[in-house]
């Protein structure tokens, strides 16, 4: 539906105040940072630092980002995970071996499959599949990105707010260093403790303040060019680049990690691009936020050339007309803490990705906007974040230090994307290899340039930056490997069927009336924790089934494909399993009596087209009864009550020869209310006497019964593995969110069991 001018423009101060508050305000710090490396010694170094700045610009938001990353989302979801995501549904190449293959039938997973003709593609896709060392190589640098964004959005917020309230000691000349630091502690604070009110409510509040920043930058650009120097526009020409490193050398390459400021905030258009479209971000940095940013570089660049002593220290404020200092002062110091919340945003949706696809611990996400879900706040990161940003002001307090640090975190997620919009490039848009290899070799080139400039200054106190992002990718790696730790065990360990056909249909126990829903990660098999439920309980219920909540790597699965039910063993067990499928993207806010509800409706949706099934079969086929007892039920229901099938045999009676179970595909929609044939009048009883069971074990009561399962290393394992899993992860996993706690559930409906495994 079209939009109203009204919706557009607020739509468009909404991207102002979320994605765009980072970039714009890095005149505030990037010529006082670049020229405390390499000090002005003419006019000509300052054309020379502005052609730099100006190709920065050009090459790394507009073009990289802008132009080309920013088409590599994953269905609107863009950031590091959102890239990881794209290419495991290209490619199995996830390490945690749950992948089913009804989960490349949900519509959203719909992929454009190399074709045999393009054998480069081909070969990618079955290299990355085969090789366990590229699948960890693949894993292991998306996990490094996360970590810099997370880093990120720790630095961000700090050299903002400094660089904006430092303009103070401009203004008053009383003003110390110290007082700078504790004004901006202070702004953190408020800062971040405006954070749970969202990004749409903060976004539209702040977006005129930044249209109004963007404006005074271009207007004091301008003004700055009449007066002083409007030949400073020869910058455009890239020779004064290489003139500038002719003339300073190793101080002019020390300066590119200042200069790489200028473009800090890029990845922060990518990575919130959940909130807003490609199409807004593109049409918004093209034509408003870079002229502005341009326009703001050149003004200084003139205000230079005129007044080269001390100036550079606060080109941007000393550049201001004195007649509207304190207003701009003000903006600016508004504009910086808007720009503070673009990094954290950013965090927030890179750090719900992460936990959706199993490589960060689960937390407690709040979400703030009804009308659209992807807005969201997540208290003990942002917690987390003002503690990181407190340490950082704290600890350095030279701007120039921290804006070392700045452009590391910044580099570190740059370069991870490179690598990863290149395997996008040859594995699903198939580009021409030779616009491929153009596009790795310049941007990847052009980055370790800037980082080698960074990392050389590391010792200036920029070093915390790389320690917290080390222990950010050591508790995701931990995490990560755990998890598939404990997956591969409960599938090793999963019951077998031999096993239960033997203890017959009562389980070996008493079977209480009611309904048994037993939470576990397991996505086929019987789980282990039921074996322990079924010796640990006096009495289980007449009707259980195993819920596994899984996540698949798109961003959201359409509601009338969320479930996908089977029958687990013979009719007389009365066993299911519902696999509720969720994308990272999804949001998980089930109230259980109306999960429980609609629960019920599917299973009896799924024993009407069962028997529907039969009496096809029945019809179709005089030996149909010979053969209708060796296979499984095969069903697809959505909340809405239709059901789906491949048209093919579904579930009869179980035999002890049966096959293990495979998955469903959906081709077409069959009516489940059907009238079945007169003449089958003991199908139809059977019908009815189990949909009356159900409805039963319903009245009956619904409890929840959650398995959890635990992993200890083995006492003759290594000392390591012992570390990592008796302490890192035992500590992480008890302290994580449990799945459990999106729904509802009275404490009186849940019986919890812990089992142990040793790994």
């Amino acid at each position: 539906m079209d939009l109203g001018i009204a919706r557009r423009i607020i739509h468009a101060f909404q991207t102002l105040g979320v994605v765009f508050g980072d970039v714009g305000t890095s005149p505030l710090y990037t010529f006082s940072v670049m020229f405390s490396k390499a000090p002005i010694k003419g006019d000509e170094d300052v054309i020379g630092a502005l052609s730099l700045v100006l190709y920065t610009l050009l090459l790394v938001p507009l073009v990289k980002y802008v132009l080309i990353v920013l088409w590599a989302n994953d269905d609107g979801e863009g950031g590091t995970f959102a890239l990881y995501s794209l290419i495991c549904r290209h490619a199995n190449v996830s390490l945690l071996p749950n992948q089913l293959p009804s989960d490349t039938r949900i519509s959203n997973f719909i992929l454009k499959l190399p074709s045999p003709e393009l054998e480069r593609s081909l070969k990618i896709k079955e290299r990355l599949e085969a090789s366990l060392t590229l699948k960890k190589l693949l894993l292991m640098l998306v996990l490094a990105g996360t970590s810099m964004v997370i880093a990120d959005g720790v630095v961000t917020p700090a050299m903002s707010v400094m660089s904006a309230v430092g303009g103070l000691k401009v203004g008053v000349a009383a003003i110390e260093q110290d007082e700078v630091v504790m004004i901006s502690v202070t702004f953190l604070v408020i800062l971040f403790s405006v954070q749970k009110f969202g990004t749409s409510q903060v976004g539209l509040a702040v977006g005129p303040a930044l249209f109004i920043w963007f404006c005074s930058l271009a207007g004091i650009g301008i003004y700055n060019l009449i007066k002083y120097d409007a030949s400073v526009l020869r910058a455009f020409n890239p020779v004064h680049i290489y003139l500038y490193f002719k003339r300073n050398s190793v101080n002019a390459w020390y300066a590119l990690g200042g200069c790489l400021l200028c473009a800090t905030g890029s990845e922060a258009m990518f990575a919130d691009l959940c909130y807003f479209s490609v199409r807004s971000i593109q049409l918004t940095f093209v034509f408003l936020v870079l002229p502005c940013l341009l326009l703001g570089y050149l003004g200084q660049a003139a205000y230079l050339t005129g007044n080269l002593n001390g100036a550079e220290k606060h080109p941007f404020f000393l550049s201001i007309p004195s007649g509207i200092f304190w207003p701009v002062l003000l903006i600016a110091n508004i504009a910086a803490l808007i720009a503070s919340r673009a990094m954290t945003t950013a965090t927030f949706s890179c750090i719900k990705q992460s936990s959706n696809l199993g490589c960060f611990p689960r937390l407690k996400i709040i979400h703030t906007s009804k009308r659209l879900m992807g807005q969201i706040y997540i208290p003990v990161i942002n917690w987390f974040l003002l503690v990181g940003c407190l340490v950082l002001v704290c600890s350095m307090s030279s701007i120039n230090e921290i804006g070392n640090a700045y452009g590391i975190a910044e580099l570190g997620v740059m370069m991870m994307t490179t690598i990863l919009v290149t395997i996008v490039m040859l594995l699903i848009w198939r580009l021409n290899i030779i616009i491929v290899l153009s596009f790795v070799v310049f941007f990847l080139g052009l980055e370790l340039t800037f980082f080698s400039s960074v990392l050389w200054s590391v010792t200036d106190g920029s070093w915390v930056i790389l320690v917290f992002a080390v222990i950010m990718f050591v508790i995701m790696y931990i995490w990560n490997y755990g998890s598939k730790l404990k997956y591969e065990t409960e599938v090793e360990r999963k019951l077998p069927m031999d096993l239960m056909r033997e203890i017959g249909c009562n389980l070996g126990t008493i079977r209480a009336p009611g309904i048994g829903l037993l939470y576990n990660e397991l996505a086929k098999g019987v789980p282990a924790i039921f074996g322990h439920f079924i010796t640990t309980l006096p009495a289980i219920h007449s009707m259980v089934v195993f819920v596994c909540i899984k996540y698949v790597p798109v961003p959201v699965v359409p509601q009338n494909e969320r479930f996908f039910f089977r029958r687990v063993c013979p009719k007389s067990y009365h066993l299911f399993r519902c696999i509720a499928r969720y994308g990272y993207k999804d949001v998980r806010k089930e109230n259980h009596q109306a999960f429980e509800q609609l629960l019920i409706e599917s299973l009896e949706k799924l024993i009407r087209r069962e028997a529907q099934q039969r009496q096809l079969e029945s019809d179709g086929d005089e030996d149909a009864d010979s053969e209708e007892d060796t296979s499984f039920s095969r069903v697809l229901i959505d909340p809405n009550g239709s059901v789906y099938s491949l048209g093919v045999p579904l579930l009869a009676e179980f035999r002890g020869s049966s096959n293990s179970i495979s998955e469903a595909s959906i081709s077409e929609e069959l009516n489940p209310n059907s009238p079945a044939s007169p003449s089958i009048s003991d199908a139809e009883h059977s019908l009815e006497r189990e949909l009356s069971f159900i409805r039963q074990a319903k009245e009956s009561g619904v409890v929840y019964l959650l398995g959890h399962g635990d992993i200890r290393a083995r006492k003759d394992s290594w000392f390591i593995k012992k570390l990592v899993i008796n302490y890192f992860y035992a500590f992480l996993r008890k302290n994580c969110r449990r799945g459990i706690a999106n729904l509802s559930v009275p404490h009186s409906h849940l019986i919890q069991v812990g089992m142990t495994y040793m790994v």
